[in-house]
């Protein structure tokens, strides 16, 4: 069995203490290395990502949902492109470059090589952190029902080509890579998503997010599983990381 992917300069270690960065991804890293909890409101352009900052928010996330019906007035059913995305992402990021911004990638917008140019692209607007998911291209809402996945294999293969791609980068990249699955709604329930996490997980993802979570006992169970590694949900509008 093939050894879990290990980058020793991302060791999360060497997170753990001194002054919070000024770089986003760096900084992101080390919140998610120490105690607390990570509370990132959902923005979708320049005005709402303001609104968030003002308040007082530490992070923001931006919602591919929200930045599609934003952007373009349609629903989040894969119409969106990863330009469309990484427009709006860089304008949230300009507004404070030393606030960690995460992003909705949705499936990496296609095959391998495709997933490395996003990742590459995000990480040029000073990303923090993006997520992939393990839904079929022609992906939909996470909060609906009736979504189809890819095979545990390609969402080990997403994740692994995002990974290496964050790697590659010149210079070295702390941006941080999170695995999302939406196995926890299908037929394979909790069982399935958390064997989908584990495999993400030995891929090289830095942060498990669990879609679809409905109960406190999922979220511990999933959090015990994995322990020390962050794990994030959403949940009605908030989303946790413990």
């Amino acid at each position: 069995m093939a050894q879990p992917y290990f980058n020793p300069c991302l060791d999360p270690a060497k997170f753990q203490e001194g002054e919070l960065s000024q770089n986003p991804a760096t900084r992101l890293r080390q919140l998610l290395c120490r105690p607390g909890t990570i509370i990132a409101p959902g923005v979708f352009d320049g005005i709402s990502a303001r609104c968030a900052l003002e308040a007082g928010f530490d992070c923001l996330y931006q919602s591919g949902a929200a930045t599609t019906a934003s952007r373009l007035g349609q629903p989040d059913l894969a119409i969106a492109t990863l330009n469309d995305f990484v427009d709006v992402a860089a304008t949230i990021c300009s507004l404070d470059p030393t606030k960690p911004v995460i992003a909705d990638a949705d499936t990496g917008f296609g095959g391998p090589n495709m997933i490395a140019r996003t990742v590459t692209q995000y990480a040029r607007i000073g990303l923090a952190g993006l997520h992939l998911e393990d839904q079929v291209q022609t992906k939909r809402c996470g909060h609906l029902f009736g979504k189809q996945l890819v095979s545990r294999e390609e969402f080990a293969t997403r994740i692994r080509a995002a990974v290496l791609a964050r790697d590659a980068i010149p210079g070295g990249s702390d941006l941080v890579i999170i695995a999302r699955t939406d196995a926890a709604q299908g037929a394979g329930g909790m069982d399935e998503a958390l064997t989908r996490l584990k495999l993400a997980s030995d891929a090289g993802a830095d942060v498990l997010f669990l879609e679809g979570i409905s109960s406190k006992e999922d979220l511990a169970r999933t959090v015990s599983t994995f322990s020390p590694k962050p794990v994030g949900c959403l949940k009605s509008l908030l989303c946790y990381q413990i």
